[in-house]
C-alpha cells in the first residue's frame, strides 16, 4: 500500500518556476553550475546542459532562495517539478501538465530527492543532480538506465506542518465492533471480540477529524495498524516502522475496502474498518500472510489528502 508515491517521483518529477524567460543566477564550484534553466510564467521551465550530464555523488543548488518554512520530515511539501535525464536531456516527468505535486517529506522518498530538497525554505527553486545510486534505477517505460544522472528541478510553494495522528472529535464505541486503546504517541492496539465476523464491510469512525474531505483520486497520508478477525494478530503497521504510508485513494491501487472506507472521510480522523474477504484479499495477500478468508480489522488514522 505505501510508497505508492514515493515511486511515480522516481519516474516523472520537476517543479514550475516564476517569472519571464529568467535564467539562472551564476554560482560556481558545482557540476549544475553548468545548467541553465529558463523559466517562463505558466510554462515548463527548460534546462540546457552539455549532454550527458553526469554526477557521482548527488548535489543540490537554491536557484532561487526563499523565506518560507523548510522543508523536514514530517512536513508537508507543496511543489511544481520537472524530471530531465541528464543523459539525453528527455523530460521523464512533470507537473506542468496537471496540478502541483503535495506530500510528506519522508525517508521513503527516492534517497536524492530526500537528501536535496532538505532545508529548503517555501519560495525557493531548487535544482538537484541525483547520482545514478541514488535515483529511480533503470526503468525501461521511462527510458532510464543503471548510470543515467537525473536532474530535478522544483518550485516550492508551501511547507506546512503534518499530522502525526488523528485530531478531532471523539465518537462513542459501537457495541459488537473491535475495540481500540490508544498509547501516548496514538498507536492504536485493537481487540477483536468474539463470534463470527460481520459479512459486509464496516466503516466505523473513532475520532471525527475537521479536515476537507477525502476525495476519489487523491493522495492520501496516514499511519494505520491491521490485524486479522480470527485470532487478533496484527499483520501490518506503520507505527511500528515510525512512517505514515501514502498511496492514492478510490482509484484501485488499495484493497476496495480501503478504497470505499476512506473515500468521503475527513482529514484528521481516526476510522475503524471491519474488511471481509471480498474487500480485502480474495485471492490471499502476495507474501501470503493473509488468505483469502480472513476479514481484517484497520485502525486508519487520515493525516493529509492533496
Amino acid at each position: 500500500m505505501r510508497r505508492i508515491l514515493a515511486v511515480l517521483l522516481c519516474l516523472a518529477f520537476v517543479g514550475a518556476a516564476c517569472g519571464s524567460d529568467q535564467p539562472t543566477r551564476e554560482t560556481s564550484g558545482s557540476p549544475l553550475d553548468d545548467v541553465e534553466v529558463t523559466t517562463k510564467d505558466g510554462e515548463q521551465p527548460t534546462l540546457t546542459f552539455d549532454e550527458p550530464f553526469e554526477v557521482e555523488e548527488t548535489e543540490s543548488r537554491v536557484v532561487t532562495e526563499g523565506d518560507g518554512e523548510e522543508i523536514a520530515t514530517n512536513k508537508v511539501i507543496t511543489f511544481d517539478f520537472i524530471f530531465v535525464n541528464g543523459r539525453d536531456g528527455t523530460v521523464v516527468g512533470t507537473s506542468y501538465d496537471s496540478e502541483p505535486v503535495q506530500l510528506v517529506y519522508e525517508d521513503s522518498l527516492m534517497k536524492g530527492l530526500y537528501q536535496g530538497l532538505e532545508g529548503v525554505p517555501a519560495g525557493s527553486e531548487v535544482l538537484i543532480a541525483i547520482a545514478p545510486g541514488d535515483g529511480a534505477g533503470a526503468n525501461e517505460e521511462s527510458g532510464i538506465e543503471a548510470d543515467d544522472t537525473i536532474l530535478f528541478y522544483a518550485e516550492v510553494h508551501e511547507v506546512r506542518e503534518a499530522l502525526t495522528r488523528a485530531e478531532g472529535e471523539a465518537v462513542d464505541p459501537v457495541d459488537g465492533l473491535p475495540t481500540v486503546e490508544l498509547d501516548e504517541d496514538g498507536a492504536p492496539t485493537i481487540t477483536v471480540p468474539e463470534g463470527e465476523p460481520p459479512a459486509e464491510l464496516i466503516i466505523q469512525p473513532l475520532i471525527e477529524g475537521e479536515g476537507a474531505v477525502v476525495e476519489a483520486g487523491q493522495t492520501v497520508t496516514v499511519h494505520y495498524t491491521g490485524v486479522k478477525w480470527a485470532d487478533g494478530s496484527k499483520f501490518d503497521s506503520s507505527w511500528d516502522t515510525g512512517a505514515p504510508a501514502t498511496f492514492s485513494i478510490g482509484t484501485g491501487d488499495v484493497i476496495v475496502g480501503w478504497d470505499e472506507g476512506l473515500v468521503g472521510q475527513t482529514v484528521g480522523s481516526q476510522i475503524l474498518l471491519v474488511v471481509p474477504p471480498d474487500k480485502g484479499y480474495p485471492d490471499g495477500s502476495p507474501d501470503g500472510s493473509i488468505t483469502g478468508t480472513d476479514t481484517l480489522v484497520f485502525v486508519v488514522d487520515i493525516l493529509d489528502a492533496a
